[in-house]
């Protein structure tokens, strides 16, 4: 999916889910780190993950896994701009970049990203929300408490899927202010940053409630802890079949872009899910129950 037909599928009512893949630039990423550190390495990875039928590629060169220390904003270009110049070489699929950092934003848009996925939903840079303003790209406004660092030391809700839609309702806010236009948002309610096995699967069971919210909704569950707590599966990379359970069941409830590491199988879970979606809705015309 190029930057234009995003833009396209932004502006839609009935969007297709699409599939974001995950492309960690970065030594310490939870299930990834060190993977693809070089830029060719990085630019094949995400041929290849285009080629399995992702729509975007998601690059991130500071990892926020839990307990993950910040990464300086010259060590996150330095991490990037290479590897988004050696895709943008080969092919023009739509680019996200996973920073809280606007100067690392910049630098990224500036050689060929096209939208941004800032966790700390432009708190953690004041100069972030002006920049996607003048740019006029889209942003992803992800709900977290805390900080990657101390994201999972007891995180505490009276009643999480309120307080988390309530966040996102607020940023939406700030970001609109800011000169952002509603169209380019879109919101994560950030399944595994700073929350708790019940945490989670609340937000999971509750979800189609950010449908309130009027933008399409983020899901990153790929490979996460309290999948591994759930299955026993201690090794991330041996997930997937926890993770599209999480795929599929977000999917149904409203998530319009899935985050994902394993991107065949998961293009594959989202197939079934919209062709079985697709034909309830066809059975519901008139010419359709008359045949």
């Amino acid at each position: 999916m190029t930057a234009q037909e995003f833009n396209l599928w932004l502006n839609e009512r009935a969007r297709r889910p699409l599939v974001m893949g995950v492309l960690n630039i970065t030594p310490d990423s939870f299930s990834d780190g060190g993977d693809h550190l070089k830029p060719e390495v990085a630019a094949k990875a995400s041929r290849e993950m285009e080629s399995a039928g992702a729509d975007l590629i998601d690059i991130g060169g500071e990892s926020t896994r839990p307990g993950s220390q910040p990464v300086s904003v010259e060590q996150q270009i330095e991490r990037i701009l290479p590897v988004v110049r050696a895709i943008r070489q080969v092919s023009p699929i739509t680019l996200s970049i996973d920073t809280t950092r606007a100067r690392v934003a910049q630098a990224a848009l500036d050689a060929g990203a096209n939208l941004i996925n800032d966790i700390s939903a432009g708190r953690d840079d004041d100069q972030m929300f002006p920049l996607i303003a003048k740019r006029e790209v889209p942003i992803i406004l992800m709900h977290v408490q805390g900080t990657p660092a101390t994201m999972q030391d007891h995180p505490t809700y009276t009643h999480v899927a309120i307080e988390v839609e309530l966040f996102l309702r607020e940023r939406m806010k700030v970001a609109i202010e800011s000169g952002i236009k509603r169209r380019n948002i879109l919101v994560d309610p950030g399944i595994g940053f700073g929350k708790n096995l019940d945490h989670n699967l609340t937000l999971l069971r509750e979800l189609k409630g950010l449908k309130r919210l009027g933008r399409p909704v983020v899901i990153g569950t790929s490979r996460k802890g309290f999948i591994g707590k759930i299955t026993g599966e201690s090794d991330p990379k041996r997930r997937q079949f926890g993770t599209a359970a999480t795929i599929a069941w977000s999917i149904a409830n409203g998530a319009a872009i899935l985050r994902v590491h394993d991107v065949e199988p998961m293009v594959q879970v989202t197939k079934m899910m919209r062709a079985m979606m697709s034909v309830g809705e066809r059975s519901q015309k008139p010419e359709a129950r008359s045949q």
